[in-house]
């Protein structure tokens, strides 16, 4: 069967788009490859049509169970064997969706990136056929990226022990240097990269400069109509937000990672059945969401990065209609900007104080805690030790990358159960409802070892199995609890810490360049380009961006608010003229100039480009090779 066949037959598409074809050829060809593409380029295409058109099981890395979840969940749905491991799993489960890979029943498997250090994955892996490797968001294994994740350095391991099987890396945020570093991080045998352009024809971005977001926010959603997503910074900020414009008349709803599971796929679902048309949320949402019609992606916050913002922004108009991406800005997000710099990398006599205070925290003498793990209340710490909560997490992210602790920011806990009565007496129970009575029931049926201990249970399962719905299984749950029948203990995000070494004098803490001044100043950089693109108001917005990931040659878009303002919806008006004054002021030092240093001046590539044709003609310059040189 060729590639084709498959898409239509699973997919129903009689072609590819962009380069689609050209990245599955090429890992069919079991050459590394790295592709990228932008969002709402087909990415997930790339890999499913030739992990079926191969023998074996494709692994695929991804760092998102929510992304997980829903890939599984549409690629059964065409009646593809697929399957994921995640926390949300029990070790049964594991163990069973591991066996039936290496047993071949499983073309797909999705994994996350800290599942690659799991002794039972990598025992398991050594006897699976594994077609070809895929990473996605392979931008989190370069530490010169905006979103770089400790985690996804141990694919490297898995390269060692599977050294002939080949490398798919897709990413939609890579500048030059991020290209190079994936490669070279995931040992590639050659440089393999294919490029599908980022510009975006059907999506205008803006940039709004006010002193009243909240005002603009409203007008602009009154403005477009149409499914829309507004970033905002804080979790406090989105329902702050939310509330805002539900006051307003609009219809909104709020999403960030601290609220609980179902709350999230409530919302999220709602929101994607048009049900809600604004959904106002942090960068924990959209990544894998699946809905092309949406019309409009507003951040009423500046984000750290252009990275990001242009990740973010992209999930509008992935249907190919006419689209935006608003930023809301004003000269308050400069000064934030600069100041999450600090946050982001405090002190290190700082980070030193809060290493010693976790252990006076969890009472760890020097010489001691060797892989001690504990549950970390960051509210109570901050309150105890009189420390903010932001630089506390800044801190201790600092000392894992430095390999002291390990730091799991929001770890997942799945709800646990226990029955406090005997078996015995549990069927002479008397009084409780039908619903209860069918809970038990399923749970008997369904978990062993619940009268011995404490077990983890699935309440979306036992919805399915009880005909009933998640929140009603809770309220059942948390009842029979209250009858002394059970002991509930909810589904819940529980940051969690593990020392990797014994503790030590803090004054012996050594932070490498590596981890600490490297990174600052990646990070330092992403913030200037940040401002800088809301701030420069004289090139398209679209080329901007172009060019931060190395599209050079792009041409103005026609339709950003830059572009507009010069009165001209089918470009800029060439600024020949303003061009040739400034490259005159450059070259009046009589020196020689490299050509890309003028190429660089804040004006349309095409007008400098006029304006040296035109100088040239008029004698007025000489280019000899890369060089320009004014006349006398």
């Amino acid at each position: 069967m060729d590639y084709e066949q498959i898409l239509k037959k699973y997919w129903g598409y009689d072609d590819f788009r962009g380069i689609q074809k050209e990245i599955i050829e090429s890992i069919g060809s079991q050459k590394d490859t790295l592709g990228l593409m932008p969002t709402g380029g087909g990415k997930s295409i790339t890999f499913q049509v030739p992990a079926l058109a191969q023998e074996g099981t494709c692994i695929v890395i991804t760092p998102l169970i929510a992304l997980m979840k829903d890939q599984v969940q549409n690629l059964r749905k065409r009646g593809i064997r697929a399957a994921a491991i995640h926390s949300d799993l029990s070790h049964d489960d594991v163990i069973k969706t591991l066996e039936n890979a290496v047993f071949g029943a499983i073309k797909l498997l999705y994994v996350s990136p800290e599942r690659l250090s799991s002794e039972l994955f990598l025992q398991k892996l050594n006897h699976m056929k594994v077609s070809f490797i895929c990473i996605d968001e392979a931008h989190c294994i370069c530490q010169w990226g905006y979103d770089f994740r400790p985690s996804y350095l141990a694919i490297g391991n898995i390269r060692k022990m599977l050294p002939d099987t080949p490398i798919l890396a897709l990413t939609a945020t890579a500048t030059p240097a991020v290209v190079d570093d994936i490669q070279e991080k995931l040992l590639f045998k050659q440089k393999n990269v294919f490029r599908m352009s980022f510009e975006r024809k059907n999506l205008a971005y803006v940039v709004r400069e006010t002193a009243d977001k909240e005002a603009q926010l409203i007008h602009i959603l009154k403005r477009i109509s149409g499914s829309a997503i507004v970033y905002a910074r804080s979790r406090q900020r989105t329902k702050e937000t939310a509330e805002l414009l539900c006051k307003n008349g609009l219809d909104a709803t709020f999403f960030h990672a601290g609220l609980d599971y179902n709350e999230k796929d409530q919302r999220q679902k709602e929101w994607q059945e048009g049900k809600v048309r604004i959904i106002v949320a942090t960068n924990a949402f959209g990544m894998g969401i699946d809905k092309p019609d949406v019309r409009v992606v507003i951040h009423i916050d500046c984000p750290d990065s252009l990275e990001a913002y242009f990740q973010e922004a992209g999930r509008a108009g992935r249907d190919g209609k006419k689209a935006y991406a608003v930023l809301l800005y004003n000269d308050s997000d400069a000064m934030k900007l600069h100041k999450r710099i600090v946050d982001t990398f405090p002190e290190k006599d700082y980070i030193r104080k809060v290493y010693d205070h976790l252990a006076y925290f969890y009472q760890i003498g020097i010489g001691s805690g060797y892989n001690a793990m504990f549950e970390f209340p960051i509210d109570k710490f901050c309150h105890n030790f009189k420390h903010f909560p932001i630089r506390v997490d800044a801190a201790l992210k600092i000392l894992d990358r430095a390999g002291y602790i390990e730091y799991h920011e929001e770890e997942e806990c799945k709800a646990r159960v226990r029955f406090v009565l005997e078996r015995d007496d549990l069927y002479r129970l008397r009084g409780n409802s039908k619903e209860e009575d069918a809970l038990i029931i399923t749970l008997l049926r369904n978990y062993s070892g619940l009268f011995n201990g404490f077990q983890y249970i699935d309440e979306t399962f036992l919805a399915q199995q009880t005909d009933s719905t998640t929140p009603m299984v809770y309220l059942l749950l948390k009842g029979l609890a209250q009858k002394n029948i059970i002991q509930f203990i909810p589904q819940k995000k529980t940051p969690l810490i593990r020392y990797r070494q014994r503790r030590e004098e803090s004054q012996y803490l050594s932070f490498p360049p590596a981890v600490y001044e490297t990174l600052k100043e990646r990070f330092s950089e992403r913030i200037e380009h940040m401002i800088n693109y809301a701030t420069r108001g004289n090139q398209c917005r679209s080329q901007q961006l172009l060019r931060y990931f190395g599209e050079t040659k792009s041409k103005p878009c026609g339709q950003c608010d830059v572009c507009l303002s010069h009165g001209n919806k089918a470009g800029f008006k060439v600024e020949t003229k303003t061009a040739t004054e400034a490259i005159k002021n450059i070259l009046a030092d009589k020196k020689p100039h490299e050509v890309k240093e003028l190429m660089q001046l804040p004006f349309d590539s095409e007008a400098i480009q006029n304006a040296l044709r035109k100088m040239t003609l008029d004698e007025a310059i000489t280019i000899e090779g890369t060089t320009v040189r004014l006349d006398c």
